[in-house]
């Protein structure tokens, strides 16, 4: 096999954007090692993935002994099963052999490292000076490094799902405009800034604007731009270096804890300060998505406005007291013993949209007479779920509808051909036939 140009390896493997520490202190070892591990078809990203787990392991044993000698000994373990842990994804890239499985892997595997080394780190200590904060804080570091990785995911979920609904609305449209279906598509300004790191994002709107039958460029991030002008000059001042402006993240908080608390002697100090910057990070993110939110709401209500609710925030009338009890001139619902019901009667049914014109009041008329208890309790099942409908799933990805808290009534059986068991005299009791008593 020839040898590999570094530069390409890099220029292939390389995120346009990553971690501070990553790009500094990872990257220069990383690409390197990936030219050497190129070379020999049995060395695969899952392999990699398991030799950084071991070595990551290691790791813990070290820094379960206390002592300066083994931290710094762990200090430099973690820092390798890290440089690991990159080579795997960048292997992967370089020979095109990754896998769902192996991402999933490669996650797992970095939980059950912080895991262990965190409880080894601070149980160290603990047996050494024998002080319980150190085993808060083995919980503080556990709890926040799952808190940003599930944190993480959820916000990218909920991005996904603005996308998806903004991507609906706006294809539809154009679809009712008359543009031809491969001519179809949405812009997002996230995208745009991805493909131009170093760009503005007035530059790239004004760019698109101007190509003829280009399409609106959706900004989920105007709002967050129009607030902190300075954040755009500082972003590209970063991206430069590939650095992105997320400075304290997941990969920040496991080294400065995993390897330069053991290293300088202050694990305890290093973990407070980390977890502080870290959570402050988040906030950050936190705000940053709350309006992100707002420009999704807005951008919807300039796409659709009829699918945005224009009662937002206020409580239906038909939710209101009293309204589910049985008033005078109520005639004909369900769970009255009147013929029909119109809502003619009805002091609400002007403000209220399933009032006379439920399609519920249309097509089922029953009389009194006529309706058996099962009956009238499946009408009144029906009427519920038309008056009050269960929310669309598309409004939460994770929406699991409730199960229906009545159950219904069991259907009555037939018991005449189960063969009659005599009754049991009570032990005490005369018995009639014999004149004797059991006891």
């Amino acid at each position: 096999m020839q040898k590999l140009s570094l530069r390409a390896v890099q220029k292939l493997t390389c995120k346009k954007r990553d971690a501070w520490w990553t790009v500094l202190l990872v990257d220069p070892v990383a690409t390197r090692l990936v030219c050497l591990f190129a070379r020999f078809d049995w060395i695969t990203p899952n392999r990699v993935t398991w030799a950084a787990l071991f070595v990551g392991l290691g790791s813990a044993g070290f820094f379960l002994k206390g002592d300066y000698e083994s931290l710094a000994i762990g200090a430099g373990l973690y820092h390798i099963s890290f440089i690991l842990d990159c080579i795997d994804g960048k292997l992967a890239r370089l020979k095109g052999n990754g896998s769902v499985f192996g991402g999933w892997l490669d996650y797992v595997f970095d939980r059950i490292r912080v895991l262990f080394c965190a409880l080894a780190l601070m149980g160290g200590q603990f047996l050494r000076t024998d002080e319980p904060v150190f085993l808060l804080a083995a919980l503080v570091v556990v709890f926040l490094d799952m808190l940003r990785y599930v944190d993480a995911l959820q916000i990218y979920k909920m991005r996904m799902s603005m996308r998806s609904k903004i991507e609906a609305v706006t294809l539809a449209r154009q679809a009712e405009a008359g543009v031809k279906e491969e001519d179809q598509k949405v812009v997002f300004m996230e995208d745009l800034l991805r493909e131009n790191p170093l760009a503005e994002g007035e530059t790239l709107k004004a760019a698109a604007a101007t190509r003829p039958g280009q399409p609106e460029v959706i900004d989920l991030h105007q709002q967050f731009r129009e607030s902190f002008p300075w954040y755009a000059r500082f972003r590209h001042a970063l991206l430069r270096t590939r650095i992105r402006p997320h400075l304290i993240s997941g990969i920040e908080f496991q080294m400065f804890i995993f390897i330069v608390g053991p290293l300088i002697g202050h694990v305890l100090v290093t973990t407070a300060v980390s977890a502080i910057l870290l959570g402050a990070f988040e906030l950050v993110i936190m705000f940053k998505f709350w309006l992100s939110t707002r420009d999704f709401t807005r951008t919807m209500e300039r796409l659709a406005p009829d699918s945005v609710p224009t009662r937002a925030g206020s409580i239906s009338p038909h939710l209101q007291a009293g309204r589910h009890r049985r008033r005078e001139g109520d005639q004909g619902r369900p769970d009255t013993g009147a013929d029909t019901w119109t809502g003619q009667d009805d002091p609400y049914s002007q403000d209220d949209p399933y009032s006379h014109d439920a399609p519920y009041l249309q097509e089922h008329q029953y009389s009194q007479d006529a309706r058996t208890e099962q009956d009238g309790w499946n009408a009144q099942v029906t009427w519920m779920d038309q008056r009050f409908p269960a929310p669309e799933p598309d409004d939460d990805p994770g929406f699991q509808p409730y199960p229906h808290p009545y159950p219904a009534e069991p259907e009555a059986q037939d018991t005449a051909w189960l063969p009659r068991v005599p009754a049991q005299p009570h032990p005490g009791h005369h018995h009639a036939d014999s004149g004797q008593s059991w006891s």
